[in-house]
């Protein structure tokens, strides 16, 4: 008997389908889900099919109205623009929602949709169904100001009171290493220096930032209205950035401010700047006494330089002495890369018609030797306008400052198995071709002044090179500090080889 009562209390009633007789658990609708399903489709008013719009410039999806964002292939980001296309969704309760796997470039999209909606009598009922994407290309609105060249709201100027481009060229090859011009829309070479253009404010201040932390410079932000609708009360403005860059540059003699001499070590005012990166790097060439100077004291107490690269004559070192640790002033801090020699020089073009020497003491005790050919600036002969200048009594002032060493230019270009990345390739003048070779041989010259550049190996000039022996003295650059060139493709903002070698 109790038996018998548990197998009526397990057991389960069951009804007839309304529709088709089939024997079913009893529920609201009083029907099957076979039936169920063909009297109410709770996907009805839900879209099967949408359009997504791309733009191929950017790789960003459009967002109504108009936002565009970044969205890769199944991410979740990409699913919830396509859940936000459904305008019908919000009326069922979505359970599931994943991507069904298409060809990439099949232009097509497949979501698959699992919702829930009560139905008739309370009945909850589930389904599951497919909706198909198109992706259609349409350039966003940064894209076609890109593309049109000239559209631009803000502006970077770049200037430096130079008669040489040796520090822009140097500039360039910082922006290729960072990349920091993959937001520019267009740059620009005008006189005296450059122009980055720009769609947004942000990238051009970006731009700005990295150009004061890179070199020594000041810059003025400036706007001008372009644009005013009274009824939203919104101004439309374009940015200029104007950023100065100092105008000293390696291997120029300056003379320093006393007191900022002072402030550095009671250094000599007149002095020579061997390097400039973050600093303004400068030397004493008669006691090898250095001094860093910042942009910030720079522009604090300028200066200006004595010297230009055409105001330098060639000078022939008749002999030279290295001077002894007894003999060298007592100063401090002093550069350990230079040596301190004592030379006796003669005008190259003097050679001929006397016989006249000058006495002075110069850093490059290590690069020279008897019979070389060096770079100098002969105070005797110069007309030199310069206030700090003039306060320095005459008999301080030397006949020669000895800048830097001259080699043989044939030799070099025929050793220089490397080359260097170019925003633009383009025609160059003379004096433009003239600064960018100057600029090559400065990094051959100064290891340091390369940390920061990205040299290549040119594989043509290593093919066609048959002389294995090296021309005594002559800077080269060793095969371990160059990167191959891995030139696969380019695309629209810079070099990939360069990136997949950083």
């Amino acid at each position: 008997m109790q038996a018998l009562s548990e197998d009526v209390l397990t057991s389960t009633n069951t009804i007839l389908c309304c529709l088709c007789s089939a024997q079913i658990e009893p529920n609201p609708s009083n029907m099957c889900v076979a039936c169920l399903t063909t009297q109410v489709d709770i996907t009805e008013g839900i879209p099967k099919q949408g359009v997504l719009y791309f733009c191929r410039g950017c790789e960003r999806y459009l967002q109504p109205p108009s936002t565009w964002i970044t969205a890769h292939l199944e991410s979740r980001e990409l699913l919830s623009l396509c859940l936000k296309k459904l305008k019908g969704l919000a009326k069922v309760n979505l359970v599931d929602a994943g991507f069904i796997w298409t060809e990439p470039h099949s232009q097509r999209i497949k979501v698959k949709l699992s919702v829930q909606k009560e139905v008739v009598n309370g009945a909850i009922l589930q389904q599951v169904f497919v909706v198909e994407f198109t992706i259609n290309g349409q350039f966003c609105e940064d894209c076609h100001r890109v593309e049109a060249k000239d559209f631009w709201r803000a502006l970077v100027q770049v200037r430096q009171k130079t008669d040489h481009k040796k520090t822009f060229y140097y500039l360039e090859q910082l922006i290729l290493k960072h990349r920091a011009h993959t937001k520019t829309n267009n740059i620009k070479n005008t006189d005296g220096g450059l122009n980055f253009y720009y769609v947004n404010r942000d990238d051009a201040r970006k731009m700005t930032d990295f150009l004061t932390s890179h070199v020594p410079s000041r810059y003025q932000m400036s706007k001008q209205l372009i644009s005013h609708d009274i009824h939203s009360n919104k101004y439309q403005y374009k940015f200029t950035f104007s950023v100065e860059i100092i105008p000293v540059c390696k291997d120029d003699v300056v003379c320093l401010p006393k007191k900022l001499a002072t402030s550095k070590g009671n250094i000599n005012p007149l002095c020579i700047c061997y390097s400039v990166s973050q600093l303004i790097h400068v030397i004493d060439p008669f006691t090898l006494q250095i001094a860093d100077i910042s942009g910030t004291n720079y522009w604090h107490d300028q200066f200006q330089s004595l010297t230009t690269p055409k105001s330098l004559a060639e000078f022939m070192i008749m002999q030279i002495e290295i001077v002894a640790d007894k003999d060298k002033p007592h100063v401090e801090p002093i550069s350990k890369k230079h040596v301190l020699a004592d030379v006796w020089v003669a005008r190259m073009s003097d050679l001929s018609s006397n016989d006249q020497q000058y006495y002075t003491r110069t850093h490059l005790g290590h690069l020279l030797n008897e019979g070389d050919t060096v770079l100098g600036f002969d105070f005797n002969n110069a007309n030199i306008n310069n206030q700090q200048f003039e306060k320095i009594k005459q008999d301080r002032v030397p006949d020669v400052v000895i800048v830097k060493k001259v080699y043989d230019r044939s030799a070099r270009n025929k050793k220089r198995k490397w080359k260097l990345k170019r925003m633009a390739e383009g025609i160059e003048t003379a004096s433009e071709e003239r600064d960018y070779t100057a600029f090559l041989e400065d990094l051959e010259e100064d290891q340091d002044y390369r940390q920061n550049v990205n040299i290549y190996v040119d594989r043509n000039k290593l093919a066609v090179d048959t002389d294995d022996t090296d021309d005594e003295g002559v800077p080269q650059i060793s095969l371990q500090e160059m990167l191959d060139d891995l030139r696969i493709s380019e695309d629209a903002t810079g070099d990939e080889g360069a990136a997949m070698m950083e």
